[in-house]
């Protein structure tokens, strides 16, 4: 079989796996030592002990060896310098961090406070739900640094919203499509990390590379929304006050105040503490996780329940 070949069987294998159900890490651990043990298949140096021996050997002694030379693959002793390598590369020990730190913020209930906020706040603004999306996934994908997630909550959270208010289901969706791939360009993007530690570029100046195209991104989404509600007041109609109350400018302060400014001044935090040297990655989404966790106290939105499910889905 050649190498093509076995490339398009391990894409559609681990394509079939995955919608079956099985978790993303587990399939592609497994695929890598089942792939990578045909790759290294020697019989001459792993049954060498097994073929030497005599017909008349014990049951015992001809277990064991064989035992012995199934396991004396080239792919073991790989698999046990990778996963060193990869648990003390301190760049890489920042992503279940990360992550953590975003389960949290959604099973907090944070994420559905701020979108609350956010579009009471841009009521008078053409398409103002749709822009309380994007930012809200803009916030949220900062905050956990991958697409799967955002899009998941936003589109169980807003997207519903969104078509009550008599959106276009295509103009909603595009939103929270665009606004979870957000994750992948904003720091502290899960990607960049992965890239850092693979190429040797520092992290850091990833994050300062990555940081203005994702927020110049963000301004581009937020102008075509507004742009196209004004062209096209039908695929975003303005929200009546039924949908979104009036309040003062005190209420709305108080929103603010206890739902946007703590989940920001998380976020700025941690990228503050890395992209001014003042914290490593690592040690950055550990500030991160700690304060996630602190934010859910404040909320009196942390049981125990909730921390079991946010470190199962970073896990």
């Amino acid at each position: 079989m050649t190498d093509p070949q076995i490339a398009i069987m391990m894409l559609g294998l681990f394509i079939l796996i995955v919608f079956l159900g099985f978790p993303i890490a587990f399939t592609l651990m497994a695929m890598g030592i089942g792939f990578g043990y045909y790759a290294y298949y020697d019989e001459g140096r792993m049954w060498r002990k097994f073929l030497r021996m005599d017909e008349d050997s014990s049951w015992w002694d001809q277990t064991s060896a064989w035992i012995d030379g199934f396991f004396n693959s080239r792919i073991f002793d790989l698999f046990v310098n990778q996963t060193y390598s990869v648990m003390s590369n301190e760049v890489l020990t920042a992503i279940p961090l990360f992550l953590f730190m975003g389960y949290i913020v959604e099973r907090a209930n944070i994420v559905d406070r701020l979108f609350t906020t956010l579009n009471v706040a841009s009521r008078n603004l053409p398409g103002s739900m749709g822009v309380a999306a994007l930012i809200t996934c803009a916030l949220f994908a900062t905050a956990t640094g991958i697409v799967g997630a955002v899009v998941t909550l936003m589109g169980l959270l807003a997207l519903p919203a969104m078509l009550k208010a008599r959106y276009d289901p295509s103009f909603a969706a595009g939103i929270i499509c665009a606004g979870g791939t957000l994750g992948i360009l904003i720091p502290p993007s899960i990607m960049l990390i992965v890239y850092a530690a693979s190429s040797g570029v520092s992290i850091v100046r990833l994050y300062v590379g990555a940081l203005l195209p994702g927020l110049t991104l963000v301004g581009l989404y937020l102008i075509y929304v507004i742009g196209r509600s004004i062209l096209q007041p039908s695929v975003a109609p303005r929200p009546s006050a039924d949908e979104v109350p009036d309040v003062s400018r005190g209420q709305l302060f108080i929103m603010l105040a206890t739902s946007f400014f703590p989940l920001a001044f998380l976020i700025l935090s941690v990228l503050g503490s890395i992209l001014f040297g003042l914290a490593t990655p690592s040690e950055a989404a550990s500030i991160g996780a700690l304060g996630g966790i602190f934010l859910a106290f404040a909320y009196r939105a942390m049981t125990w329940q909730r921390m079991r499910e946010s470190v199962y889905l970073t896990v």
